[in-house]
């Protein structure tokens, strides 16, 4: 008689066995290598979706609840496994298109992982969702998401329900996921529609704005632009959606032939906020022969600021500044606040400092064509020198390929430049902060 053999599981079921090491536990130091060898399972589960679909999907499902159970033996403090799960389910997603499976099926599946989730890897899934839908499956998913939020609305609070049963939450979190949703599907008019019932933000008007440049409307994108500066205005805190906001205005402005308004609009965001970043934002802006004439127009604005600035902080808070910063740099609090009693006078010091390295960078952005990067001035300091009463480094506290600074220069812009010295025996840090960057050894 002879004997027959065990039928054996899908060869890619035992490599996904083996990579995850059941019971063993990864620490968030060796998850990055843990996660690359999921990828290189991932990929090979990916290869057969053009060929076995099919297979494709069912081992997908497979890697899904795996990982589920692999949670718990991990520290995915990274962020590294969650991410890998999301694209699992985008795979998933790819295979049963190609199998040309029912997209109300997909949809209602996927809809479920998410209720079911415990761990927040279906957090804001469909934003990497609906760059692998295609059009039937995206709408499909509309449709059940759309009935989601519009039943929160009929649906009456329980007194003692939890917050995931509580209609406004249904109906915020379905609303944030159609927003997605309806971006992708380019559709202005139902976005709007949504948000105007649910409560027009910035963010929305951004949004709104971004899919009209996609249409080819930069008119009409502008006006949202306008509008999400208005309902901007009307929250006390702002929101984080005037920065975007603002660069679309910039760009539909300069696309629209009217580069000497984007230029006025770069030129206030800069006058309101001085820095590195509105400076980059505000040369892009300038017409190549007028750098340098603008260069030094930024400077002297940001001057302006810091020394309005400076005299808006009265003593108290200056006094306070010095605590916390001595606390940093473990220096003695009686040391540090002999060394800054005379704070006008190290004031001028740190200022002389910054105009030093004004004039580095202004010499370098003659040299630099538009696309140039952003500079900084790097200053080496001796930590062990400014822990000590001396009254020169003796060449230990320099600008990077440039002069040596004077003790008292170098130990107030370290503190004037809020840098923090983590350690003053051996170890070396770089802190960057503002156009300068210390390097404290």
């Amino acid at each position: 008689m002879t004997r027959q053999r065990r039928p054996q599981g899908d060869l890619i079921e035992q490599e996904i066995e083996r990579v995850l090491n059941p019971g063993a536990f990864i620490p968030d130091d060796a998850c990055f290598s843990f996660v690359s060898d999921l990828d290189e399972v991932a990929s090979k589960i990916a290869k057969l979706a053009g060929s076995e679909p099919a297979r494709a999907g069912a081992l997908y499902e497979t890697f899904l609840a795996a990982c589920y159970m692999k949670i718990e033996e991990l520290d995915d403090s990274s962020g590294r496994f969650g991410q890998f799960v999301d694209d699992l389910y985008c795979g998933w997603i790819e295979a049963r298109q190609a199998d040309g499976a029912d997209p109300d099926e997909t949809a209602s599946r996927l809809l479920t992982w998410m209720d079911q989730d415990d761990y927040g890897f279906c957090y804001r899934l469909e934003m990497d969702a609906v760059k692998v839908f295609n059009k039937a499956n995206l709408a499909a998913f509309v449709k059940l998401v759309r009935a989601r939020f519009d039943a929160a609305a009929q649906s009456t609070a329980k007194k003692d329900g939890k917050l995931g049963e509580r209609p406004d939450y249904i109906r915020r979190r379905w609303g944030e996921v159609l927003r997605t949703l309806y971006a992708a599907q380019k559709d202005v008019a139902a976005y709007v529609a949504l948000a105007e019932e649910t409560g027009l933000t910035a963010t929305d008007c951004h949004a709104v704005a971004k899919l009209l440049v996609s249409k080819r409307k930069p008119e009409e994108a502008l006006s949202w632009v306008e509008r999400g500066f208005e309902v901007d205005k009307q929250s006390p805190y702002g929101s984080v959606a005037s920065h975007d906001l603002a660069k679309l205005k910039r760009d539909l402005l300069t696309k629209l032939g009217r580069g000497d308004q984007a230029l006025d609009a770069a030129w206030s965001d800069y006058r309101e906020h001085p820095s590195a970043y509105t400076y980059d934002d505000l040369m892009k802006c300038v017409p190549k022969a007028q750098r340098k004439e603008w260069h030094e127009k930024a400077i002297e604005a940001a001057m302006e600021a810091l020394t309005e600035s400076e005299t808006k902080t009265d003593k108290e808070a200056a006094s306070s500044q010095v605590r916390e910063t001595s606390a940093h740099t473990h220096a003695s609090a009686e040391s540090s606040e002999d060394e800054f009693g005379e704070h006008s006078a190290g004031a001028r010091r740190a200022d002389a400092l910054r105009l030093l390295a004004e004039q580095y960078l202004a010499a370098e952005a003659e040299r630099q064509p538009a696309s140039a990067e952003r500079f900084r001035v790097v200053v080496h300091v001796d930590a062990q020198a400014l822990s000590e009463h001396a009254d020169v480094c003796d060449g230990q506290c320099e600008i990077e390929e440039g002069p040596a600074l004077a003790l008292d220069t170098a130990r107030f812009a370290t503190r004037h430049e809020a840098i923090y010295l983590s350690d003053l025996h051996g170890n070396s840090e770089t802190h960057r902060a503002g156009p300068l960057a210390t390097d404290v050894t």
